[in-house]
């Protein structure tokens, strides 16, 4: 999605998509596993902002990094993982709105949404889809209450599960895209970016989701069976089956054959872009310097 909005998409993707895992090691897997050994399963303090008795449970305190420093005693650090969630609830907002507001950007060029919607700014951000998706976010004022916070869950689980599904279909669209490049021949290592461990890492991800989506609401069938709890979890399973078949019947849609899948699209269009810009991509740190204000090197030389 942000490779529209690119300047260097072919490099600046490549680079993102080959660090995106030694992040993922390290900030997901190996904090995982740091916070699991620090903070047991049955931790006092845990167990009580569980089951709401320690006042916490939905907050910050309820996290295993805040628990984690109380139990070592200092309340400094305890205030530093604070800013740092703090911190990546805001780069997660900023990501979500970002993703929304393009994605309903789509939707009008498609003809899917109001057409109003595709308008931009001399900047080229679709202002309208971002006033729209930023609506959205006064709904996290619900969770102040304790009565329209219910309404905060049902929406927090209908979400999850979308994010599921999408996670799913980008799977099994890789697999198709696979397949494709097989029957005509493309040669995937010659792409900017090539993904190792494939299709074989791609069936293990499909596999894995489609459990997690199936078993996400387990709890409603334990220990009886609870209607509510059901449709609270796998309310966008049921809605987004229905949507997918209701689509094909009624616009009686065909799928596509991996000898008729367009490989190249916009590719030449794209290339012709990228040679035709002048100004060489900078490095990570030179651009982070370049946000902050600093001047960097490139901008030495343009003075």
């Amino acid at each position: 999605m942000v490779a529209a909005e690119a300047k260097h998409p072919s490099v600046y993707l490549k680079t993102a998509f080959t660090t995106l895992y030694y992040r993922f090691g390290a900030f997901f897997i190996l904090g995982a596993l740091a916070v699991g050994i620090v903070v047991p399963y049955n931790d006092e303090i845990l167990q009580a902002v569980w089951l709401g008795a320690g006042g916490g449970k939905g907050t910050a305190a309820a996290s295993p990094y805040v628990i984690a420093m109380e139990n070592l005693g200092t309340s400094v650090l305890q205030h530093t993982v604070n800013a740092l969630i703090l911190t990546s609830i805001f780069s997660a907002g900023n990501t979500y709105v970002y993703c929304a507001s393009r994605a309903l950007y789509s939707l009008s060029l498609d003809g899917r949404a109001p057409r109003i919607l595709s308008y931009c700014t001399s900047k080229g951000v679709p202002i309208y889809c971002f006033a729209i998706v930023m609506l959205f976010s006064f709904l996290s004022f619900l969770q102040a209450h304790s009565g329209s916070a219910v309404v905060l869950t049902w929406l927090a689980s209908i979400i999850t599960g979308g994010i599921l599904i999408s996670y799913i279909i980008i799977s099994i669209t890789f697999l198709n895209y696979y397949r494709a490049c097989q029957v005509q021949g493309v040669e995937r290592r010659e792409r900017p970016y090539y993904g190792y461990f494939q299709p074989y890492g791609t069936y293990v991800a499909l596999v894995f989701l489609t459990l997690v989506l199936l078993g996400y609401g387990y709890y409603a069938f334990r220990p009886s069976w609870n209607v509510e709890t059901f449709f609270q979890s796998y309310s966008m399973q049921i809605l987004s089956v229905i949507l997918f078949f209701g689509w094909k019947i009624i616009n009686k849609t065909d799928s596509v054959t991996p000898d008729k899948v367009e490989l190249v699209w916009e590719r030449p269009r794209i290339d012709r872009y990228e040679d035709a810009t002048t100004e060489p991509p900078l490095g990570f740190w030179e651009e982070m310097i370049h946000i902050v204000g600093f001047p960097t090197k490139k901008g030495m030389l343009d003075a």
